[in-house]
């Protein structure tokens, strides 16, 4: 559905490209409009609000000015940034839809869908999820889970071009947010997990056709390699990775620095990860978990640091950059920083790419401090788990969820400190022998053992594991390398941060609450709940002298679908929308509640073989969306309230007859026996038993 603009809205928009240059460096204040015209609001990526209309002083006064629904085919999670240009905010939800909303007012000017296919799902990790649009020159520019790449009209909303971006026969997706440059937009994909090749490519604005592609690992050498960077990356490989596709996908993270002219994108993990399959002997694996220096007109490689070295344990660094000029050692240097999932927080020159400081900012049990002069990391023996693939699971942290996820940081120029959030989890590592490997085109392909997968059955092993799992919020002096302040958080996964110059910190979490903190001390100073869990960064902008925070919440994510564990039990209220507060806001928001589980599973009969049988096919199959042992708390059915595992043929008609395929539930059929179901419904029975038997249990 499409609404038209008034006309005074239609004129501004008319303006896109110079409030972009505006907006991009505005020198704050309270008079006249702020927009957040990029996704890091800067080139930079710093996500610092020069407005300080709301302060320290009266933060407590903030209320809600406007609310707008986000309108999907399902509740998943939202992970968007919203972008405000010229009185209007552009934001994506689940399924890669896109809205445009009056930012004083929250009136919806238009709404699209990109439509799409259901199926999609089977090459998505981490829910539906869409982290933003990107805006120039009239346009709107969303990149769709199923990996085309769209300009639509700011005005409008109506399709100006369309591409495909991705080779859609294998399973790449897209999630991230378009990054433009000049006149060219640039995407990355994902998929790494599943067997693809990563690669960054950049399109021109104006009509969508391809300006250059910068492949991220090696291709086969029998092909030739692209350019010499391919060519000294196959260096650093062995075996016949490219069979498995070899992963870097640039799923999110990129940063753009105009006066040295360099592109700056964060890399992914490999695939497999378990580096004995993928690149057997070992080896870098360049350009696998590294932060990479591109020229943005053509795509030339400049330079390159590796955070992970042969990385195995999907520590990617693909996590947000930010780009600062900070003293160093008495000498003011152009700096990238960087907390990427591995738990060491990067300080490099971005001119060179030398290495200038580096610290662990969570527990870890995979290395023990970086080189001081390289900052290559000292691996313990015992992390290196794809070497004894015979043996118990290595309990690695951080987790594949990482010390940091994808939830953006943020830097106060102010104070000086990097703000962000981290998560202590651990994670049962496990290694396939090779011989046993068999590539899936439709699956997971990380080279792990499903026979050793999940969590353990043990109610009180379980219990000591989740005492382990831990959320907070830190202040980080990336000069002095330490944590000046940290905020536990009730769950482990939670929001993106905002910094104001009006002193403070905003973050949403993971329990339903907007919250805001002192920049320098971390003293909550307000709070307010917004009816769902929130993992999105929230934005500030100003319209007519008046300040506005906003955030995009909806609960979902990587860590609800995939690990619902270390969540709290049961699955919270669930909505998308978009909340915009000023200091003294009235509107009253419509709450939701959640929606009520019985759990009233059929008996569990079936025999201890069977179950064992399931619980493994289960692993292989499921627990990306349905959750490790079947506990989940995302957008997904948890499966343990389910009334279909009582029903033997209904069951089958969802997983074997794509019944619900395109609400996401994707067809299994031809992949899952019929006898291999009914093991994985007896498993789900079987959890499910254990819930009712033992209540506390997540």
């Amino acid at each position: 559905m499409n609404y038209q603009y008034p006309c005074w809205l239609g004129a501004r928009i008319f303006l896109t490209s110079i409030l972009l240059v505006i907006s991009a460096c505005s020198p704050g204040g309270n008079d006249g409009d702020q927009d957040w015209a990029m996704y890091g609001r800067d080139a930079g990526e710093q996500r610092f609000a020069t407005l300080d209309q709301i302060n320290a002083g009266n933060v407590d006064q903030l209320g809600v000015a406007w609310y707008a629904d986000i309108e999907a085919r399902s509740l998943r999670g939202v992970e968007a940034t919203p972008i405000v240009v010229g009185g209007v905010m552009y934001v994506s939800g689940p399924w890669s839809v896109v809205m445009a909303v009056n930012a004083e007012t929250g009136e919806q000017l238009w709404a699209f869908d990109p439509e799409v296919p259901g199926a999609t799902t089977r090459k998505v990790c981490c829910d539906v999820v869409n982290r933003g649009v990107a805006v120039s020159n009239g346009k709107v520019l969303v990149a769709t889970l199923d990996g085309r790449l769209i300009a639509l009209d700011a005005q409008s909303g109506e399709v100006a071009w369309s591409v495909v971006t991705v080779d859609q026969t294998k399973s790449y997706s897209i999630t991230g947010a378009p990054r433009v440059v000049g006149d060219l937009v640039i995407i990355g994909n994902s998929g790494a997990e599943y067997g693809v090749r990563g690669f960054v490519t950049a399109y021109q604005v104006s009509n969508g056709k391809q300006a250059w592609r910068f492949y991220t690992v090696p291709g086969n050498p029998a092909d030739g390699f692209e350019n010499e960077a391919m060519a000294k990356a196959a260096e650093t490989w062995n075996g016949e990775w490219w069979k498995y596709g070899g992963g870097g996908t640039v799923w999110d993270s990129m940063a753009y620095d105009p006066d040295l002219d360099l592109l700056y994108i964060g890399v992914g993990n490999g695939s497999p990860w378990n580096v004995s399959i993928r690149s057997p002997g070992g080896g870098d694996n360049l350009y696998l978990s590294s932060i990479v220096a591109l020229r943005p007109k053509t795509g030339e490689y400049v330079w390159h640091f590796q955070t992970t070295p042969g990385d195995q344990w999907d520590y990617t660094a693909t996590q947000h950059m930010i780009l600062a000029d900070i003293k160093v050692d008495g000498q003011r240097r152009k700096v990238i920083m960087q907390a990427p999932k591995n738990g060491f927080f990067y300080v490099l020159d971005r001119e060179t790419g030398e290495f200038i400081s580096g610290k662990e900012y969570v527990p870890m049990t995979w290395a023990k401090g970086l080189d001081p002069k390289t900052g290559r990391p000292n691996i313990v023996p015992e992390a290196l788990y794809s070497n004894t693939a015979d043996a118990e699971p290595y309990l690695g942290m951080p987790s594949p969820a990482g010390g940091h996820g994808w939830q953006p940081m943020s830097y106060n120029p102010e104070t000086g400190l990097v703000y962000f959030p981290v998560t202590e989890l651990p994670y049962g590592y496990t290694a396939l022998n090779a011989d046993d490997f068999e590539f899936r085109s439709k699956g997971w392909n990380t080279g792990e053992d499903p026979s050793k997968f999940s969590m353990p059955e043990d109610p009180e092993i379980r219990k000591q594991i989740r005492s382990m799992m831990k959320g907070k919020l830190v202040a980080w002096d990336p000069v002095e390398q330490k944590q000046v302040w940290s905020v536990p958080m009730i769950v482990p996964w939670n929001g993106g941060t905002l910094s104001t110059s009006g002193g403070l910190v905003f973050q949403g979490n993971g329990v339903g609450y907007i919250a805001a903190y002192s920049a320098e001390t971390g003293e909550k100073l307000w709070s307010h709940y917004v009816s769902t869990g929130v993992v999105a960064p929230p934005i500030s902008y100003s319209i007519k002298g008046t300040q506005y925070i906003s955030v995009a919440v909806g609960w979902g994510g990587i860590l609800p679908i995939n690990m619902g564990e270390p969540l709290k039990k049961g699955i919270p209220p669930r909505v998308n929308r978009v909340v915009t507060f000023k200091l003294g806001g009235t509107a009253v928001m419509e709450g939701v509640e959640a929606d009520p589980l019985d759990l009233d599973p059929p008996a569990a009969t079936a025999s201890e073989s069977v179950v064992n049988a399931g619980r493994v096919l289960y692993h292989t199959n499921c627990w990306m969306c349905h959750g490790d042992s079947a506990v989940n708390n995302g957008g997904v059915p948890n499966l343990r309230y389910s009334p279909v595992i009582a029903h033997a043929d209904m069951f089958k008609a969802f997983v074997l007859g794509g019944a619900a395929e395109e609400s996401g539930m994707p067809n299994f059929s031809g992949e899952v026996t019929p006898e291999q179901l009914e093991a994985i419904r007896a498993y789900v029975i079987k959890r499910a038993n254990d819930l009712k038997e033992n209540p506390d249990m997540p």
